[in-house]
């Protein structure tokens, strides 16, 4: 356990820097799938469904992961886990070298997969610091500050790499249109897929400094704490013998898978939207900005309102109903409007998480550590949503096309976020609580 009594200011600012830096980390390697999609579609020649697979290799990690994570983590304290998690990371950013250099998805996709992993370990460990640096009563503010370091390393990585990677990317679909000598096209895409080589040599080494800094921190192991009496024994949990026999668990599970499928549909794939909505590549590969900045102001918003004003499932009910609104918005409208309505849906996903992660795992006791890997399980909706949405309008399912299908799966999304806020995290507890 974390002895917070002893640190000195210094120390305690010195370690929570240290976990900002890790979020934003989490952030930049996140969010630049965002323009990762567009780069491969165009460098690898493929259609938006297989395009969209850049989040399925990405977040299925987490699904594998989320478990395993914790058992490494039993094995090797929290800080060597952290140092293992960035060393796979920069691993994985260097497998983009081998696949810049042969053009090949396939091994694109695996070098997403081992980052992935790496921040599904790190995902893991880093987390309980943010609650457990300091005084519980403020681990809501070290939480949204961790969240605002996450999405404003999402915008620079968006700024930067789209800068990069799409650089004259109108241009350059322009010769590919007109080129008819096969040898010409390859060069141009073989140049195409070569911007990815340098900033991702420069991630990894970053990661690695990162994860040699971190071994060489005076960052604490953290223990596990029981969340009521020295057994871990709540009312709800008595007589209980799996995490399987909370409802609430399994259904918040289900509500993250929904909440990081909408989120990604929203931000990753907000660039091909644009697209497809007559914007020129040029213009639309720095949408997704617009969504993190949209997800950052909600994050402001959070601490404000949370829990001063408003209780945490009231505002997620609120925030999904404006989620409903500005997704049926996206599909009466275009241009300009029509964008403005998915940048604006980061607003709307803001209290998602914070609200959804808590009310998931509530009083479940000695069972919180599994209930924990359940819900960050759920975040595999981020690698599974967004391809069917590409299968259901590239293949005309059911008459959809790119907005109707969006709307569709949303609204899947939302709804069922809507009834876990009001009633379904409910389940299994009594009456009065």
């Amino acid at each position: 356990m974390i002895k917070k009594t002893t640190q000195s200011k210094g120390n305690y600012l010195y370690q929570l820097t240290i976990i900002g830096v890790l979020f934003a980390v989490f952030g930049f390697v996140t969010w630049v799938n965002g323009i990762l999609i567009p780069f491969l579609k165009k460098s690898c020649e493929l259609t938006d469904q297989q395009a969209f697979y850049v989040t399925t290799a990405f977040f299925a990690a987490y699904f594998f992961l989320s478990i395993p994570s914790s058992w490494i983590l039993s094995k090797l304290g929290t800080k060597k886990g952290m140092t293992v998690g960035l060393t796979i990371m920069a691993i994985g950013c260097l497998v983009f070298v081998s696949a810049a250099s042969d053009r090949s998805y396939g091994i694109f996709l695996t070098g997403l997969f081992i980052v992935g992993m790496g921040l599904a370990l790190l995902q893991t460990a880093a987390n309980p610091y943010v609650s457990l640096l300091g005084n519980i009563e403020s681990a809501a503010t070290r939480i949204s500050i961790m969240g605002i370091c996450n999405k404003l390393a999402g915008i620079f990585a968006n700024v930067l790499l789209g800068s990069i990677l799409l650089k004259n990317a109108s241009e350059i679909q322009n010769k590919l249109d007109v080129v008819t000598d096969e040898s010409v096209k390859n060069q141009l895409l073989n140049e195409l897929a070569s911007r990815v080589e340098v900033p991702y040599i420069i991630m990894a080494v970053f990661l690695l400094i990162i994860a040699f800094v971190i071994y060489k921190s005076s960052l604490p192991d953290i223990k596990e704490q029981a969340s009521a009496d020295s057994s871990g024994v709540t009312y709800l949990s008595k007589g209980k013998t799996s995490v399987l026999q909370f409802p609430h668990v399994i259904l918040g599970a289900i509500a993250i898978f929904f909440y990081v499928g909408a989120e990604v549909m929203a931000g990753d794939l907000i660039t091909i939207y644009g697209k497809n909505l007559g914007f020129s590549e040029d213009t639309s590969k720095f949408f997704a900005v617009f969504g993190l900045t949209g997800l950052l102001v909600g994050y402001v918003v959070n601490i404000i309102l949370i829990p001063k004003y408003m209780k945490q499932e009231n505002w997620l009910t609120i925030s999904t109903i404006l989620g409903i609104t500005l997704t049926i918005g996206s599909y009466f409208t275009s241009g300009s409007i029509a964008v403005g309505c998915l940048a604006s849906l980061g607003f709307a996903n803001a209290v998602m998480w914070p609200a959804i992660f808590p009310l998931g795992i509530r009083d479940i006791g000695q069972f919180s550590n599994i209930g924990s890997a359940l819900l960050i399980m759920g975040i595999v909706g981020g690698a599974i949503i967004p391809p069917f949405y590409g299968w259901l309008y590239e293949n005309s399912i059911l008459g959809f096309d790119f907005k109707s299908a969006f709307v569709f799966v949303m609204l899947i999304c939302y709804v069922y976020i809507l009834w876990f806020g009001k009633q379904g995290h409910k389940i299994g507890f009594p009456t009065k609580v």
